[in-house]
């Protein structure tokens, strides 16, 4: 059976590698263990939060499913971090897991070009260095011209409980055994991971009394920009927040010899911004507390996830400690905490289109990469599924540069500096995060969507539409002179703001940090009426000019650097470059003199070096 593409995996990596694949025309077929885990939020019921929404509306812009998902299946969504910039405001919304998994799975079914099918693979088949078929379980071969691998965390995985050891993948899924040896055995390294999930919990047996409760916004704002508020409206779900106590630490403290973390039991290089319980209790003794969320799964469902409540202890210390809560005194656990350990490959000897450097067409995607999080996982995979189908068709690439995305920053961050434990997305880990706000995806990345071919004209003309809508609304505030009258200064003292003696440009009181766009309109009688999209650009855009045009100038710098493009097959035993620089290099072959610079152990002295290497190169090539 032929296929142009194979998707191996039906996680969010699988999804969206999938359906970016069919949705551009190829004929693609996704094999997954168990269709029931399409989709599956094996841990935290929820999709975006602080970075990762911005990665989940970057998805939205590039024509990927996520953000139209979650936006139908939410039951709480609120922003994070508004009492801080714009550059750090993120999405985070509550999903209601099984409806998520249902409806992502529905969309697959329905989409053309894409066929679905529960199989485990079991082998790959490579022929003169390009894959070209899969092999299953049932020894059924399928032929590809690509295939993507988003296996997730179910490659040799197993779960564990204190002292009980279960080999199988996330929720009791069953694992993938063979896969591994056949990576294995084409000479592609693998390293051991391990993550984890807290208990989930009886609703019925939660004393909710007493416990703070998050309500989310009472305007939602959704993670597709093709969605209004008024779209997405309905009943939220509130959830809870609570504490553990001294008792919870002693407890956990006297039984830390029976968590695998700590009996050695565990190999897998664990998660450092996601840690256990028990870790946060070790790591932070001076914390006479730690905040725990209860968290609905669903609407149809009583079971609450117990946010920041991971572990790996046994069942009957587990129940201790989950007792020793504030409103969990008579909890009923109904799915036990674990720890996971699973197999996945160094992202380092892939190429940024995710494709690996020396096997034509075998792409790999999601936490197989080293990565953790839904979102970081749905990323991936719509840029491989893109990038496969331009393979087959002779075309570049579609790369995010780090200046460009937050996309660009998670596979750069893999891809040119490897990782040694799962890697998760934060803001922080973005050098022009000004520019790479939540709000701005649509403007920074439809356009490439639509060249990909994968956003319809339709979509991308709207995004058009609305970026002249800011440009001529921004032109005339600029032109707008607001006069020292006793209106306007009485309108400025009730703000406590300074009052003017001669005229101002509209565009410097918007500047001041105690005033706003909005709020100026009672000063500005010439205002039309604008969407809600439009307004907040203007906002941002003025009141934060100085910052973001600082930032853009960075940012030219930085892509120059990455114009400067290095040959694949150059060989950089180059006098002058020390000799860590050289082995570095000649393991990464970076594909430009900037991702160069972010290798670990390429120091800037290696970059002068390397630097005067290619002006030479290129003045003998053209004969100077």
């Amino acid at each position: 059976m032929d296929y142009d593409i194979i998707v191996i995996g039906g996680g969010h990596a699988g999804c969206e590698a999938a359906l970016a694949a069919a949705r551009l025309g190829s004929k693609t077929l996704l094999l997954a263990i168990s269709l029931d885990s399409i989709a599956m939020m094996p841990c935290n019921p929820s999709i975006g939060g602080t970075s990762k929404g911005h990665l989940v509306r970057e998805i939205d812009a590039l024509g990927g499913e996520m953000g139209r998902n979650i936006d139908k299946t939410y039951i709480q969504s609120k922003m994070l971090n508004t009492a801080k910039g714009p550059a750090v405001y993120s999405l985070r919304a509550q999903a209601d897991k099984a409806r998520y998994s249902r409806e992502m799975k529905r969309i697959l079914e329905n989409t053309d070009n894409l066929h679905i099918r529960q199989a485990e693979v079991t082998d790959l088949t490579v022929t003169g260095g390009a894959v070209t078929a899969v092999v299953t379980d049932m020894g059924i071969q399928y032929q590809a011209g690509a295939v993507i691998i988003c296996t997730g965390t179910y490659l040799n995985a197993r779960c564990l409980t204190g002292e009980r050891i279960t080999l199988t993948g996330p929720n009791g899924m069953k694992r993938s055994e063979a896969l591994s040896d056949a990576l294995g055995r084409l000479g592609i390294k693998l390293l051991r991971f391990k993550t984890g999930t807290p208990a989930r919990i009886d609703r019925r047996s939660i004393n909710f009394e007493g416990l703070d409760i998050q309500e989310g916004d009472a305007e939602p704002t959704p993670f597709s920009f093709s969605n209004s508020a008024e779209d997405i409206g309905r009943q939220q779900i509130p959830c809870h927040i609570t504490y553990t106590s001294s008792g919870t630490h002693g407890i956990i403290k006297e039984n830390l010899h029976r968590s695998p973390m700590y009996s050695g039991a565990i190999k897998g290089a664990p998660t450092r911004y996601c840690p256990s319980i028990e870790d946060k209790v070790e790591r932070f003794a001076d914390k006479e507390r730690h905040q725990v969320f209860i968290e609905p799964e669903g609407e149809d469902t009583n079971e609450m996830y117990i946010q920041g409540m991971s572990s790996s202890l046994p069942a009957d210390v587990q129940l201790r400690v989950y007792r020793s809560i504030k409103g969990l005194e008579n909890c009923h656990i109904t799915r036990d905490a674990y720890a996971i350990e699973y197999d996945c490959i160094d992202a380092a000897f892939l190429k940024l289109s995710l494709e690996h450097k020396d096997i034509k067409g075998l792409f790999f995607a999601g936490q197989i990469n080293g990565s953790s999080g839904y979102e970081e996982a749905a990323a991936q995979g719509l840029i491989a599924g893109i990038n496969a189908v331009n393979m087959l068709r002779g075309k570049e690439p579609l790369i995010i540069r780090r200046d460009e995305g937050y996309i660009g920053v998670l596979i750069d961050d893999l891809v040119t500096k490897g990782t040694k434990e799962p890697y998760r997305m934060m803001t922080s880990r973005a050098e022009y995060r000004l520019l790479l706000r939540q709000d701005n995806a649509d403007l920074r990345l439809r356009e490439k969507g639509y060249q990909a071919g994968i956003v319809p004209h339709g979509t991308y003309m709207e995004t058009e539409k609305k970026r002249k809508d800011i440009a001529d609304e921004i032109t005339r505030a600029a032109g707008v002179t607001v006069p020292p009258t006793e209106k306007a200064n009485a309108f400025l003292a009730a703000r406590n703001s300074t009052p003017i003696s001669t005229g101002i440009k509209l565009t410097e009181l918007i500047k001041r940090p105690e005033l706003n766009y909005t709020d100026l309109k009672e000063l500005d009688g010439g205002r039309p009426a604008l969407p809600k999209a439009v307004i907040e650009q203007v906002n941002i855009q003025l009141k934060y000019e100085g910052y973001i045009q600082r930032q853009m100038k960075q940012a030219e710098q930085f892509a120059k650097m990455e114009s400067l493009r290095l040959p694949e097959d150059l060989d950089y035993n180059i006098e002058g470059l020390r000799l860590e620089a050289r082995q570095k290099l000649n393991d990464a072959r970076p594909g430009s003199l900037g991702a160069a610079s972010r290798i670990t152990g390429v120091s800037p002295a290696d970059i002068s070096v390397l630097m005067i290497y290619l002006e030479r190169r290129r003045r003998a090539k053209d004969g100077e």
